[in-house]
């Protein structure tokens, strides 16, 4: 039950985050628009956040529920504000692409679920095999379809612009790289520093802080500036705080993790509003939604794929630091956590776990440097995406 009332809000949430950055896309323009990104930008990384620092509060003095209950009064005056001030920004014509739909949503399911299997069994295990050739089979059939209909979910001749490709791989690896492996910090601050909910969600606080600080400067200062120097930077920023945060060992306390959950809340204030700037600006104008829906699938992945590989990360160096195998399987249930032996696995799961997501980052960054070009050249309408026949 619990398993199926998430996957109706994940609908729910790709449904808001798709058409939110295209309404702000149609409804602003010149620095205005760079100002309701900023705003955008500096909510949904102060929210990503802060939502371990809410969730502590409402789980130690309200009970688990209240988690999910919270989101009921905030659905009710969601909807009464959108109803009373957004204005209607659809595009007449045009339709769902089901089977696209559905491939792609095989492709990242099985895909996801492939990797954590390949965790438990190995890669040669037949689950884990038959995950991975099932994603190639409906990747071939999700790129078939697209080339085939009249109204594709994804026009597959975006990624002709290198900038477009660019931000949507920036998008991906920003959210690996800076909040999958929260996941595990918080195994760390409770499980292993023995921190309550709330003192585990005040430690993350530096980088829900900068986030937002820096993000709500960002839109209006930085309006003018290339996403290719602000979304590369900010990623390499994210990488930096990631190798900041690896130094956490055995005898590390919270404090250790402040300085590069500082720096990486700076990178991603920096990075979010700009980087679905830039990849508006890729595009031409009327394909903003489906921009918009990529931009933000890309990002969803790639907080489950980060997930996921840095959960391969993390297990495997917790094996390697582990005498009885046994060990292992209390440490995924939450147990024994403070056995110094443990305690010393676990640290160095997080080391691992941290040096990858700062190599992702830094990785990104450059790349983004690299392929990303200044807006007024990125964006060519009609030489991007050519009118179909």
């Amino acid at each position: 039950m619990l398993i199926t009332a998430r996957g109706l809000q994940g609908i729910g949430g790709a449904l808001m985050f798709a058409t939110t950055t295209a309404m702000l896309n149609a409804t602003y323009s010149g620095r205005d628009r760079g100002v309701a990104f900023g705003v955008w930008g500096a909510t949904n990384g102060a929210g990503s956040a802060l939502g371990p620092l809410v969730g502590g509060l409402l789980t130690e003095h309200a009970g688990w529920r209240w988690i999910f209950l919270v989101n009921l009064p905030v659905t009710v005056l969601t909807i009464a504000l959108t109803l009373a001030v957004c204005a209607e920004t659809r595009r007449p014509g045009v339709r769902l692409d089901v089977p696209s739909l559905l491939a792609f949503t095989v492709v990242a399911g099985a895909l996801t679920y492939g990797l954590i299997r390949a965790g438990d069994d190995g890669w040669t295990a037949p689950g884990t095999v038959a995950l991975l050739v099932l994603v190639a089979v409906a990747l071939a059939v999700f790129l078939v379809i697209e080339r085939k209909v009249e109204h594709p979910l994804l026009d597959l001749r975006l990624f002709r612009s290198a900038s477009f490709s660019a931000t949507i791989t920036a998008g991906l690896v920003l959210m690996a790289a800076a909040f999958a492996i929260l996941a595990y910090t918080s195994v760390w601050l409770q499980g292993v520093l023995g921190l309550s909910p709330i003192a585990a969600g005040v430690a993350l606080l530096p980088m829900a802080v900068c986030s937002f600080l820096v993000s709500a400067v960002a839109g209006r200062a930085l309006q003018g500036a290339s996403p290719r120097w602000t979304v590369g930077i900010g990623l390499v920023l994210i990488g930096l705080g990631s190798g900041l945060q690896s130094v956490v060992g055995a005898d590390s306390g919270a404090l250790g993790l402040l300085p590069g959950l500082a720096v990486v809340g700076i990178g991603v204030g920096l990075a979010i509003p700009t980087l679905t700037a830039a990849a508006m600006s890729a595009a031409p104008p009327q394909l903003g939604g489906m921009v918009a829906g990529t931009l933000n699938t890309a990002r969803q992945l790639g907080y489950a794929l980060g997930v996921a590989v840095l959960g391969l990360v993390f297990r495997d160096t917790v094996e390697g630091h582990v005498s009885d195998p046994g060990l292992v399987e209390a440490v995924a249930a939450g147990q024994a956590l403070r056995v110094d032996e443990v305690r010393e696995a676990v640290a160095a799961g997080l080391h691992a776990g941290y040096l990858v997501a700062g190599a992702a980052g830094v990785v990104g960054g450059l790349l983004v440097l690299w392929l990303v070009r200044p807006a007024a050249r990125a964006h060519a309408p009609e030489a991007a995406v050519p009118a179909r026949a």
